[in-house]
Formats: structure tokens, C-alpha cells, sequence
């Protein structure tokens, strides 16, 4: 049985989209079986490994709102071996509305990705910046929440939200929910700020923050203009080496290694 893990922080731009692309890119050389499951209506992940959002026929809307569609439907491989993922349209932005009546509508993406864990190792679930239904969603589906993290002077603003957020979807729709862990990014060693944001970040979530961190990296930011992971478009840049280095470390803390 496979694990489920939201990648989420409602503070927008903190590399939520970098981290799920490359991370499950990078278990998936290492040979795990992976789905990325995009469920921001911005659709940047399923851009970013270089899927088309034009003519779709299923996507995560359609799972959400249509009983009439398996979720397999939905399914399209990428360029990476044992990668696969699915993907996003504009039409899930309208979902958060069509959802409202819907009796069980907290857990309409747990039924889908409770068929799809036994098919994978690791279902990564790119969660929106906001917290409506859809994060609901995702927060209520899976087993684990992973937290990117930027390396910048508000780093753990909103952090206290987020977590408040976690306990009451915890509390009240999916009590066996964890932190996975933090992972710091866009990291400069050579700035006081960045070595600060570590030792915060450090300080308040303490053993759950990876020891691996990813550098501020031209390469990662150019990878999804191409529709490529990063170790794809360049697997000898920092961003690359970094993100396999993060593979390593969450699977040696998985015991899966």
C-alpha cells in the first residue's frame, strides 16, 4: 500500500510546485512508482513535467465531481520513467462551487486515492495556496503533510495558520494526519538571512525539518519552462544534486531506502 503526501504551505510562492515536480522525479529514478496528483487550479505542476492543460478530457475536476470516471482515467505518464501524474484544468477552479452541495464532499479525493495507493509507492498531492475545500481535499486524503519552506525574511509567516489548519483537519475529518517534514529552499549560504530562516525554522518545528536544503538555483527556476524536472534539464546543477540528495534522505527516513 502506498503512502499519501499533501505538499502544502497557504503562503504562495515558498516552492510547493518545485519541490512535488522534483522530489517525485527523483524517487522515481531511484525506482520508486510514483503519481503526482495536481489539484491547483493553476495547473503549474501539470505544466511543469510537460503536460498540455489544452484539451484534457479527465482530470482531477472530473474525478472530484464526476462519479462516472475511475480514477485511472485520469492518469497520464510523464517523461520520467515510473513517474506518472494527474493533471489539472482551469475547470477546477469552478470546483470549489460545484463541491458545496456535494454530500461527502471533504473526502471526494480520499475515495480516488484510496484506489490509487495500491498502485504506488508515493502519491504527492500539489495542494492550492489558499484553504478551501480542495485543500480540505488533499489534507483529509492523505497520511502526511510535507512543508516547503523559503529561505526569506517571512518564512514562518502564516506557519502558525498552517499548522492550525492541520490540527483542526486533523481533529475533525482525518485523525491520523503527520508532518512529514520541512524542506528549506531557495537557500544562499552566503547571507546571514538565509542561515537565520534555518535556525527558525530549526527552532520551531525542531526534528521534522530535512537536513538536506535546496540552493537558490537559476537551473530549477528555468526546468518547468522546458516541461522538464530539473534532473532531467540538467542533472549536474545544484538544484538537481540537491533535490537527489533530498530523495536519499526521505527514503533512508521512510526505511525505504
Amino acid at each position: 500500500m502506498g503512502k499519501a503526501i499533501a505538499i502544502f504551505n497557504q503562503k504562495g510562492g515558498v516552492g510547493k510546485t518545485t519541490t512535488n515536480i522534483n522530489l517525485a522525479a527523483s524517487l522515481a529514478i531511484k525506482g520508486k512508482k510514483v503519481l503526482i496528483l495536481d489539484i491547483d487550479p493553476q495547473g503549474n505542476t501539470t505544466s511543469g513535467v510537460g503536460i498540455s492543460k489544452k484539451d484534457l478530457d479527465v482530470t482531477t475536476h472530473e474525478i472530484l465531481i464526476d462519479d462516472n470516471h475511475h480514477p485511472e482515467e485520469a492518469i497520464l505518464p510523464t517523461t520520467v520513467e515510473n513517474l506518472d501524474i494527474m493533471p489539472a484544468s482551469v475547470q477546477l477552479a469552478g470546483a470549489e462551487v460545484e463541491l458545496i452541495s456535494r454530500p461527502g464532499r471533504e473526502k471526494r479525493l480520499k475515495m480516488a486515492i484510496d484506489i490509487l495507493k495500491p498502485k504506488y509507492d508515493y502519491i504527492f498531492v500539489d495542494c492550492p495556496p489558499s484553504l478551501g475545500i480542495l485543500t480540505i481535499n488533499s489534507l483529509t486524503a492523505v497520511d502526511s503533510v510535507l512543508i516547503p519552506i523559503q529561505c526569506e525574511f517571512y518564512a514562518l509567516e502564516g506557519v502558525s495558520q498552517l499548522m492550525s489548519t492541520i490540527d483542526i483537519v486533523k481533529r475533525n475529518m482525518n485523525p491520523d494526519l503527520e508532518i512529514e517534514g520541512v524542506i528549506l529552499s531557495m537557500f544562499d549560504g552566503r547571507t546571514n538571512l538565509s542561515i537565520q530562516v534555518v535556525e527558525e525554522v530549526k527552532k520551531y518545528f525542531k526534528e521534522k525539518v530535512y537536513t538536506t536544503v535546496i540552493p537558490r538555483n537559476v537551473r530549477l527556476a528555468e526546468a518547468p519552462s522546458y516541461g522538464l524536472p530539473v534532473i532531467q534539464y540538467d542533472p549536474k546543477s545544484t538544484g538537481a544534486i540537491a533535490y537527489m540528495d533530498f530523495a536519499d534522505e526521505f527514503l533512508e527516513l521512510e526505511g525505504a531506502l
